[in-house]
């Protein structure tokens, strides 16, 4: 796969500064772009294009992509082509994690030797409903012979919990009504929990209190992960109020793709680039070169014919085109 043309960095935080007081010193971003973010897109995105971002991505440095979900091709056709994708990414050395929705997905996921799968809760009834067309409770059940099955075949799972912080239907959502879903993903045997704000209306105050909820219900913060959505334009300041609590995963979005196709008001995840412009100026380390990754999003925008939604892609862009140095991330 082609690596995409040579460009001149933004300027980076320069190698040994130390993380801001409170911050971990390095954070693991696991990157979404491939199946989070091309998930709603209306027109398909050849299979080969994907491979290509998937490639690009690991050249930048991410070394956790997740690569597709196994879901039935007539509710994500954009997804439809897992079987053939999959194959096409064994000479990467990276973590590739799928979605799998159920047995059937597993099953699916497993014949093409996958290494790690993560499961998609609600932590609200009517997003359950909506999404996976059953309760709260009966979508665990159905997860808890999927993550038994993958365990015992050594393949990690990583659990999902959309709506931690707000529904488009239900509204607010109470804490204990998310500790309660991350707890039973946990004793299911799930490795990871990432917490969704699915339609980006969490605050940091609301970030806090969810982690030291989960914190005294008994959930390690090593096995949290984040999960933003930029709506309100909160997305970083909720991703530094995790950092500064103890979490070091952060899942992104090149370019800062993706959405929630049952909220409109909802806009795309995170932006890896914004994640990495912050994260550098911090002096906290991610292995994730911040020129490659948005040279990457500009070419995935020029086929999918639309600019990047990332500030930070937008302003390198600026530069790159007026032929101006670029700044420094602030340290």
């Amino acid at each position: 796969m082609n690596d995409g043309p040579a460009r001149r960095a933004p300027a980076r935080t320069p190698a040994g500064v130390p993380a801001e007081h409170g911050l971990p010193a390095r954070v693991r971003i696991h990157e979404v772009g491939p199946r989070d973010g091309l998930q709603n897109e209306p027109t398909a995105v050849p299979v080969e294009v994907k491979a290509e971002f998937i490639h690009r991505l690991a050249a930048a440095g991410l070394r956790t992509i997740e690569a597709t979900s196994f879901v039935r091709p007539d509710l994500v056709p954009q997804l439809a082509d897992a079987e053939a994708l999959y194959p096409l990414l064994g000479d990467l050395d990276v973590r590739l994690p799928v979605l799998v929705p159920n047995a059937r997905g597993l099953d699916r996921a497993l014949a093409l030797g996958v290494r790690e799968i993560a499961v998609f809760a609600s932590v609200t009834e009517s997003f359950a409903q909506a999404n996976l067309g059953r309760g709260v409770d009966a979508s665990l059940d159905m997860f808890a012979p999927v993550v038994a099955r993958a365990t015992e075949a050594g393949v990690p799972v990583r659990g999902y919990l959309s709506m931690c912080f707000g529904d488009p239907w239900e509204g607010h959502v109470p804490v204990a009504d998310t500790v309660r879903v991350a707890r039973r993903l946990l004793d299911l045997g799930c490795a990871e929990l990432s917490l969704g704000d699915t339609i980006g209306v969490a605050t940091a105050n609301q970030v806090t209190d969810l982690l030291t909820a989960l914190g005294a219900a008994g959930v390690p913060v090593e096995r949290v992960a984040v999960h933003f959505h930029d709506t309100y334009g909160q997305a970083l300041a909720n991703t530094l109020t995790a950092l500064r609590y103890g979490v070091t995963t952060v899942d992104a979005s090149a370019g800062g793709l993706g959405g929630c196709p049952f909220a409109r008001s909802a806009t795309g995840n995170l932006a890896t680039e914004d994640l990495l412009w912050m994260l550098d100026g911090l002096g906290v380390e991610t292995g994730v070169d911040l020129g490659r990754l948005t040279e990457t999003s500009r070419w995935l925008a020029g086929r999918l014919g639309r600019p990047s939604p990332s500030r930070t892609v937008r302003a390198l862009s600026r530069e790159d085109a007026e032929q101006r140095p670029p700044r420094r991330p602030s340290s």
